[in-house]
């Protein structure tokens, strides 16, 4: 009976104790943070974010990490977890983002990317387009412009925004492709300049969010996916430059 009654003392604990680990794409580090802010000040739950290209992540997932949510950069991440039926539900556009050069230098850019052809461009920083959404929508904008061919020798690969970004700062490459999510976080915004990239050059970044068939918390899962719908959420996305998707 004593045990019996410990049990049901502790229990209540350790489901409000448990966290949710969300498998987030690169692009979505620093708005991520905001967002568990704000989702533990509402619910009490807390949330550890694991944060790497959606192309790995998958592989990660596929291979049995015990993520509860995924947050993707695209849809064709999640919709491959979805047809493998490693998910609960199909995959919903949670955001959409946008690309942008960003440099930490004096160089003057501009959409039509001229300044990458400057003699004092040596590196361009890029995500890798075969694991990262973004490295992908950079490639198809150098293309859409007729530049790629000019500009892939100075490209230098970057695992996934994260390590673009790294690229930049330390001045590894003198500019480089990323998202408008890293340039408008308050640690980053004054560090240099940025350029937005005509949505016209590449498809749109449709961000996906799914939950994973291996949680053990379908109903915390599915509260944090519809936190991400709401008013507050949208507002913490907007101010890092992310567009809400139709109601």
């Amino acid at each position: 009976m004593k045990k019996l009654i410990l049990c049901l003392l502790l229990c209540p604990v350790t489901l409000l104790a448990q966290t949710l680990r969300i498998a987030v794409a690169a692009n979505a580090q620093f708005v991520m943070e905001q967002l568990k802010t704000a989702y533990k000040k509402k619910t009490g739950i807390e949330l550890e974010t694991i944060v790497n290209s959606s192309g790995k992540l998958t592989t990660q997932i596929q291979q049995g990490a015990p993520y509860d949510v995924f947050l993707s950069a695209d849809m064709q991440y999640p919709q491959t977890l979805h047809k493998a039926g490693l998910t609960v539900d199909a995959p919903v556009v949670y955001a959409y983002g946008s690309l942008v050069l960003w440099t930490t230098g004096k160089l003057p850019i501009t959409a039509d990317l001229k300044a990458l052809m400057d003699a004092s461009v040596r590196h361009v920083a890029i995500a890798n387009p075969s694991t990262a959404p973004y490295g992908e929508a950079a490639i198809a904008y150098l293309t859409h412009i007729k530049l790629l061919d000019k500009v892939k020798p100075k490209l230098v690969y970057g695992e996934s925004i994260a390590q673009v970004n790294q690229y930049v700062l330390s001045g590894a490459a003198e500019v480089g492709f990323t998202a408008k999510s890293v340039v408008l976080d308050p640690s980053l915004n004054k560090k240099g300049r940025w350029v937005d990239l005509p949505q016209t050059g590449y498809s749109p970044i449709a961000q996906g969010v799914v939950i994973l068939k291996r949680t053990s918390q379908e109903k915390a899962a599915r509260q944090f996916v519809a936190f991400l719908r709401s008013p507050d959420a949208r507002r913490i996305l907007q101010q890092f430059g992310y567009r809400s998707p139709a109601s």
